[in-house]
């Protein structure tokens, strides 16, 4: 079992090291439709839940989502709208799958091949997350509603968890997960996956 846990925290290291320089990020996807296809003005502006409008960040998680929309073919246009989005994130950290009872803040003792931080190891040539320190799980949403009768047309979800800590790499990715298919998705629960990162 040791031996497995260090053949998969190297397979870590080499995916997320520059030596790989790619990173692919799976996601686990459901989205909901009623729309049969794309009005020719598919135009929207974001729409905030209450608690959304009294948080900061709110702006900057709409602006990772805006890249994905767009791919998805709607263009923003605050002044005439035919839709009206509201995107959500949650971010939670979660004990690694791959926690080892001999990892501590330092690496593996005794073992004489790496040495970590609270963020990491650095072993086998290349840094790597320590398992015992971060791994994420985190969920976006993506609701969008038809104007002017605000009817709720379209819902997806994407769900990943994985040791990437920048949201600022993660989120953009699943919200282009979250609206693949968009408008006319496939049924049921699918996994999408994005690759983060350029080709070696």
């Amino acid at each position: 079992m040791r031996l497995i846990r260090i053949l998969a925290l190297a397979a870590t290291a080499l995916l997320l090291g520059g030596c790989a320089g790619t990173y692919v990020l799976d996601n686990e996807v459901q989205s909901f439709s009623r729309l049969a296809g794309l009005p020719a003005q598919p135009t929207y502006r974001f729409e905030r839940a209450l608690s959304q409008q009294m948080d900061p960040a709110q702006p900057a998680l709409e602006a990772l989502a805006d890249p994905a929309l767009y791919a998805a073919g709607l263009r923003r246009d605050d002044a005439h709208p035919h839709f009206t989005v509201q995107v959500s994130a949650r971010t939670e950290q979660v004990l690694s799958p791959y926690a080892d009872p001999y990892w501590g803040p330092w690496g593996w003792g005794g073992w004489g091949i790496g040495y970590g931080g609270p963020r990491g190891a650095v072993g086998f040539g290349g840094p790597w997350p320590a398992p015992n320190t971060y791994w994420y799980r985190r969920e976006v949403s993506v609701v969008v509603r038809e104007l002017p009768g605000n009817e709720l047309v379209y819902e997806t979800h994407a769900a990943n968890d994985g040791p990437i800590l920048d949201n600022r790499v993660v989120l953009p990715a699943m919200f282009q997960a979250a609206m693949q298919g968009f408008p006319t998705p496939p049924p049921g629960p699918r996994r999408v996956d994005v690759q983060l990162g350029g080709r070696p």
